[in-house]
C-alpha cells in the first residue's frame, strides 16, 4: 500500500491537537508519513537601521528555536499515544504565513491531505475564529483539506460519509480518490445527498448522476434527495443529526457551485464554521 503523506499544521493549541489525534485515528491502519508544520513571521520594523536588522535577526533567533522546541515536545506527545511502526514523523518550522508554508510543503512533498483544526462560530464570531482553516480551504485548492472540529472526538470508527452534490460535474476517478480511499479503509457506507427537487434536474445532472452510480459500484453507497430547507448548511446539519451514523460531511469544491447558484449562499465557508464532524473538502482539477 502507497503510504499517505499528511500535513499537520500546529498552533500548539488543544484545537490544532485534537486534530492530530483525529489524523493518527484515521489513518490508524495506514502506513503514513506526517509533516507537523508550524509557521511564523517576524515582524517588520519598518527602520531599515543596522540596528532594526539586528533585532529582526535576533527575533527570527528567538521564534525559530521556539518554534522547533514546541515542535519536538508536540512530537513526543504524538509518539506516546502513536505505536504504528508504519507512521513517520517529520517537523517543519517555517517562517512564512500559514498559507505559503502549507502551499510550499504541500508541492515538495506531494501531500494527500492537509488535516487541521476549526472552531464553531456564530454571527461574528465566524470572522475571526477558524478562519485560518477556512483561508487553507480556499487557498490550498490543489490539496484535499480535512477541518476536525474544536469538539468532536473520534470514537475509532467511520461508520459512513456524506456527500453533498449538485451532480454539476462528470466526476473523474482521481478527483474522488481522496473520498473513496477514506470510505474503503474503513469500509463505511456512502450517502450521495442532493438538496433540491429532482423535477428540477437538468440533463447534465443526470448523466452526472448516472456515471456517479458506475464509478461507485465497488462500495456500499445510497442516494438520498432532500428538501433544501432555510439553507443548504442547515439541511446538511440536519442531515447529520438523523440517525444514519455520519461521521464525515464531504463536498466537492468549485467556482460557482450549483449551491452557490441556487442559494447565493457560501456552502463551504457555512459548514467549515458550523458541521459538527469532520469536513472533507476536495476541489476540482479543473
Amino acid at each position: 500500500m502507497k503510504k499517505k503523506r499528511i500535513i499537520l499544521p500546529t498552533d500548539f493549541s488543544e484545537n490544532a491537537w485534537n486534530a492530530t489525534v483525529y489524523a493518527l485515528e484515521l489513518f490508524k491502519h495506514v502506513p503514513c508519513d506526517f509533516f507537523l508544520l508550524n509557521s511564523y513571521q517576524v515582524g517588520a520594523s519598518g527602520l531599515s537601521t543596522k540596528m532594526a536588522g539586528a533585532n529582526d535577526t535576533r527575533l527570527y533567533n528567538l521564534m525559530k528555536e521556539q518554534s522547533e522546541r514546541d515542535l519536538q515536545r508536540e512530537l513526543e506527545r504524538i509518539k506516546s499515544v502513536d505505536k504504528n511502526p508504519e507512521h513517520t514523523f517529520t517537523t517543519k518550522s517555517i517562517m512564512d504565513t500559514l498559507v505559503n508554508a502549507i502551499g510550499k510543503t504541500v508541492y515538495r512533498e506531494e501531500i494527500d491531505y492537509i488535516i487541521m483544526g476549526t472552531k464553531g462560530a456564530s454571527g461574528l464570531k465566524e470572522v475571526f475564529l477558524g478562519s485560518n482553516t477556512y483561508t487553507i480551504i480556499k487557498e490550498m485548492d490543489f490539496c484535499p483539506v480535512i477541518a476536525v472540529p474544536e469538539d468532536y472526538r473520534s470514537e475509532g470508527k467511520l461508520d459512513s460519509i456524506l456527500l453533498a452534490t449538485g451532480y454539476e460535474h462528470l466526476f473523474e476517478n482521481y478527483e474522488l480518490k481522496p473520498l473513496l480511499s477514506i470510505v474503503e479503509s474503513f469500509n463505511a457506507k456512502l450517502w450521495i445527498a442532493y438538496v433540491g427537487d429532482l423535477e428540477d434536474f437538468t440533463s447534465k445532472q443526470k448523466n452526472s448522476k448516472s456515471k456517479l452510480e458506475t464509478r461507485l459500484k465497488s462500495i456500499n453507497y445510497e442516494f438520498v434527495e432532500v428538501e433544501k430547507e432555510v439553507s443548504v448548511n442547515n439541511t446538511i446539519r440536519g442531515l447529520v443529526n438523523e440517525d444514519r451514523d455520519i461521521d464525515m460531511v464531504a463536498m466537492i469544491n468549485q467556482d460557482h457551485s450549483f449551491f452557490e447558484r441556487l442559494t447565493r449562499e457560501p456552502v463551504i465557508k457555512k459548514v467549515t464554521f458550523n458541521s459538527t464532524v469532520p469536513f472533507l473538502v476536495i476541489h476540482l482539477f479543473e
